[in-house]
């Protein structure tokens, strides 16, 4: 019996073709980001006006002919401009904000270490679509952790002393006078430095199953001179150590864990009878729908590479993966016994919840 194939509508195709050629040379130039980063070509020619190939070549000590391919590649993608009766480049200052200035609150660099670096996990991730198993967030490429901290970091710095942290009721002020704060997840720390250096009085532990993290993070916090009110130790969210916590906080790892409602559990433990739970997660909608958009299309697809299969290592194995949704992180929490729970902020990336027990 002959099966009727569907009309193709060509200008449809060639549309989408044209999107795959925009995809492919994005995929590619992620690549060339991560170079331009490490080698500081965009730090040589932020604020340098128009520049040629072989004076940023001299500028950074470097191939003046792959130099000029690169320039090239990133005056195709608009990331700099091109004049062609100078033969000059330049850096335009949105673009320097974003690709030169690690203390910008819109830097990206650190966001395409860690797309460059997951990627290299591609062959294991195949396996376990094939297989349902998990894949380990201590399983990846070293530029994974450290290219987190630094995608997440701008964040943080913009707005975690700002403004996260002064809409929980009460906590600013318990800061202030000196609390006791356990930071679960926390990476290479860089929100507990953060917390440490905003609040002197107070004192901040960090927590994270990941050996080599957490030494990072203790090298970190000495170069930074916190260690007087800064520790950190290697330790899971569902069993890390202590009581009486003024403030517990997760940032962009709840969805992480294989047993966040076990966490969740911990945590109510830990805390003191009035002490607050900070709960950061990426920005999401609670359907499917409401989250295809560009942000919700980068985080399912760093989900499917880090988070779901980071949860499907661990015991329990929920995936909620990073696009759960408010509606999903509510009935966690709930779920573990805390009896208030309410949004607090929201950014472009994040939505930041206060949990109470």
């Amino acid at each position: 019996m002959a099966v009727e194939t569907p009309a193709v509508n060509m200008d449809k195709l060639m549309a989408f073709l044209g999107q795959v050629i925009g995809e492919l040379g994005a995929t590619v130039n992620a690549g060339l980001i991560v170079i331009g980063d490490r080698l500081g070509l965009y730090k040589a020619m932020a604020g340098a006006g128009p520049i040629t190939s072989t004076e940023l070549a001299e500028k950074t000590r470097t191939s003046e002919r792959y130099i000029r391919e690169w320039l090239n590649a990133q005056a195709a993608g608009g990331f700099v401009t091109y004049d062609p009766a100078t033969k000059r480049y330049e850096l335009p200052p949105e673009q320097a904000m974003a690709l030169a200035d690690e203390d910008s609150p819109a830097f990206v660099g650190g966001a395409f270490e860690l797309a460059t670096a997951t990627l290299k996990a591609t062959p294991h991730i195949e396996e376990v679509f094939k297989s349902g198993a998990g894949f380990g967030w201590h399983e990846h490429d070293a530029g994974v952790p450290t290219g987190c901290e630094r995608f997440f970091r701008p964040g943080y710095n913009a707005n975690l002393v700002s403004a996260w942290l002064p809409a929980l009721d009460g906590v600013e002020e318990k800061l202030r006078v000196g609390a006791t704060v356990a930071d679960v997840g926390c990476g290479l720390g860089a929100s507990s430095r953060l917390m440490a250096d905003a609040y002197p009085r107070s004192h901040v532990t960090g927590f994270d199953y990941h050996q080599e993290s957490i030494e990072l993070a203790r090298q970190k916090a000495r170069a930074a001179g916190l260690s007087d009110r800064l520790k950190f130790e290697v330790a899971p969210a569902q069993s890390f150590p202590g009581s009486g916590y003024d403030l517990v906080t997760m940032f962009d790892c709840l969805h992480d864990m294989g047993d966040p409602v076990g966490a969740a559990r911990h945590v109510r433990q830990a805390l003191a009878k009035d002490g607050t739970w900070l709960i950061v997660e990426p920005i999401a909608g609670d359907t499917v729908e409401s989250n295809l958009n560009p942000v919700g299309r980068a985080y399912y697809s760093f989900s499917t590479y880090l988070c779901t299969p980071s949860s499907l290592s661990q015991e329990v194995g929920l995936a909620l993966g990073a696009q759960a949704g408010p509606k999903r992180i509510h009935d966690v929490v709930t779920a573990a016994g805390f009896t208030r729970f309410r949004k607090v902020a929201e950014t472009p990336f994040n939505l930041v919840y206060e949990a109470r027990p």
